[in-house]
């Protein structure tokens, strides 16, 4: 039996697996390095702050804010457990549809997979040899074999095979997959015989023993059934549709499968800096989350419609979003508080709700998830950017605080290491020499018309709901944004089975941790005995480290994970 038996058991054991023999964050800590700072305020660099004050009894989800925060000048943090139970519970799985086999891959079955025949469905034979009734020895059906008028014997496919039962003394030659004839009690195996004219005696496997098979040994014969009955339950529903699944359904006689509507995406990226093809002129990047994210997201079961290059428009950002039909819009970069990030305007602006609000974990802080209105509203009337802080009452949807569980010391949230949300300092943004206009980029999509199942929904058929997930735009923060946010909110709108247990490993090297933020960092598995290591180039902007990864090891805020230290790993796609 598992362990964890819902998606919420597993998150709550990711905040608990690390927490053994840690002290329970104070609610002011000193500094771990230079001169302490006061509680709450973050220090200087190479100087971390303090653990901020703890809120209040009654502060909604637990949240930590500090003076900044509280007089809206910056987001509150949430913790990265909370952040990840929040982007599960927001969505709910989508419809329901009935594909072909060969388009179901990738899918979540809406339904049980159940057996509509028996496995086998007639009792089978294991091995390439003689079927025999009896004990030995015995004598060939149809004549000596040597003398080219024996029968062929039993073949894969033979359907005539019961109209002649075996009798007892006889043996006839069976092919592997074969239907056992009535009246056999056992296939012995080509190695383990002699014939000898029109006699076949045991020898056993090594040309030695007895000629005698007993009658009741059933001896490489696969029963009828052995696999699965008709009607047994073979997967449950939420369960991922894998090319061994497909398999199994096909041999469990199902032409088509009733699965979850994959979970449609569209990724917008943003930034006039980017190029898309060929080395990069001064000044300019290659885009790379563009060509990373399309297949991490199929990985994960979604269906990505198109990705989109925006460059630093405002208004083909508003655009984008307001016609855009997917169920998840996905945007890189914008998420701060500089002059050319326009997601959080663009958010109030629309009256979407923020669920999360930035996430205190390093690297991808300023991630966010917000619900959108819940249809498109293409006749909406220019209006001036509200600030992100914006009250929000009348926007429609849940509060962020109703997605957090009611008794964070009963989930396991509070556990040490995981001890609740903690505030960030806003963005500072770009210098004032980088706020002039930067070179054009081509506003370009990239559509997947050619997936087997792409279906774009009539206008009537919008999403009921849409959510908006803000990757930061450094390459490894976003890694660490699609494990945070993206992966449980497609799993949730995708119904896939959660797992029941988060993966473990141990460390080989000890670890720093951040004074209060939980830590991503890429490890190998690979590199030496011990356990898991480190790797190096794993700054936020870097992807060399995370592409020679293993996984992804979730280090808890506070002290150093020594070596030896248990620690929960976060799989990668292809990993």
């Amino acid at each position: 039996m598992n362990r964890f038996d819902s998606s919420d058991d597993f998150d709550d054991a990711l905040a608990l697996a690390n927490s053994a023999a840690r002290p329970r964050p104070a609610a002011s800590r000193p500094a771990s390095r230079g001169t302490p700072t006061a509680a709450g305020t973050p220090g200087t660099a190479g100087t971390p702050g303090t653990a901020g004050t703890p809120g209040t009894a009654g502060t909604p989800g637990g949240e930590r804010r500090t003076s900044a925060a509280a007089s809206g000048d910056g987001p509150t943090a949430v913790s990265w457990a909370a952040a990840r139970s929040r982007a599960r519970r927001a969505a709910r799985a989508g419809g329901a549809l009935t594909l072909p086999l060969h388009r179901a891959l990738g899918h979540s079955l809406a339904e049980p997979l159940v057996a509509r025949t028996d496995l086998p469905a007639f009792d089978t034979s294991a091995m390439d040899g003689w079927a025999v009734a009896g004990p030995g020895p015995w004598r060939l059906v149809g004549g000596p074999v040597d003398e080219g008028s024996g029968a062929p014997g039993v073949l894969a496919g033979d359907r005539g095979v019961t109209a002649s039962p075996l009798a007892d003394g006889y043996a006839v030659a069976i092919a592997t997959g074969a239907r056992v004839p009535a009246g056999a009690t056992a296939v012995l195996r080509t190695e383990h015989a002699t014939v000898d004219g029109d006699r076949l005696a045991r020898t056993g496997p090594r040309g030695a023993g007895s000629s005698h098979v007993p009658a009741d040994h059933r001896t490489d014969i696969r029963p009828r059934g052995q696999e699965c009955r008709t009607g047994d339950l073979l997967l449950p529903a939420g369960a991922r549709v894998t090319p061994v699944a497909l398999g199994l359904a096909a041999a469990a006689g199902h032409d088509e499968l009733n699965v979850t509507r994959r979970p449609r995406v569209e990724v917008l990226v943003l930034g006039a800096e980017l190029i898309q093809d060929g080395v990069p002129a001064t000044g300019l990047v290659r885009d790379a989350l563009g060509p990373m994210l399309d297949p991490w997201l199929t990985a994960l079961g979604a269906e990505v419609l198109a990705v989109r290059h925006l460059g630093d428009d405002a208004a083909a950002l508003a655009t984008a979003v307001d016609a855009s039909r997917a169920d998840v819009l996905l945007t890189t970069g914008g998420t701060a508080g500089g002059p050319m990030d326009h997601v959080r305007p663009l958010l109030a602006r629309l009256g979407a709700r923020l669920l999360v609000d930035s996430v205190a974990v390093r690297p991808g802080h300023p991630m966010l998830l917000a619900r959108l209105p819940s249809a498109p509203r293409t006749d909406r009337a220019p209006a001036e950017p509200a600030p992100a802080d914006a009250p929000d009452a009348a926007a429609p949807g849940l509060h962020a605080t109703d997605l957090d569980a009611p008794d964070l010391h009963a989930t396991g949230l509070d556990a040490p290491g995981f001890d609740g949300p903690r505030t960030e300092k806003p963005h500072p943004g770009p210098p004032a020499d980088n706020t002039a206009p930067r070179p054009a980029t081509p506003r370009t999509a990239t559509p997947r018309p050619d997936a087997p199942d792409h279906d774009v929904p009539a206008d009537h058929d919008l999403p009921p709901v849409r959510h908006l997930v803000g990757l930061p735009g450094n390459p490894l923060a976003a890694v660490a944004a699609l494990l945070t946010l993206v992966e449980p909110l497609l799993h949730a709108l995708g119904d896939h089975e959660p797992e029941t247990e988060p993966p473990t490993a141990r460390l080989a090297t000890r670890i720093e941790g951040h004074p209060t933020d939980t830590r991503l960092v890429p490890v190998t598995e690979r590199e030496g005995p011990g356990g898991v290591r480190p790797l190096r180039h794993h700054g936020p902007a870097m992807l060399r480290g995370v592409a020679a990864a293993d996984a992804m090891a979730v280090i808890p805020p506070g002290a150093a994970s020594s070596a030896g230290s248990t620690v929960v790993l976060l799989r990668l796609p292809g990993r």
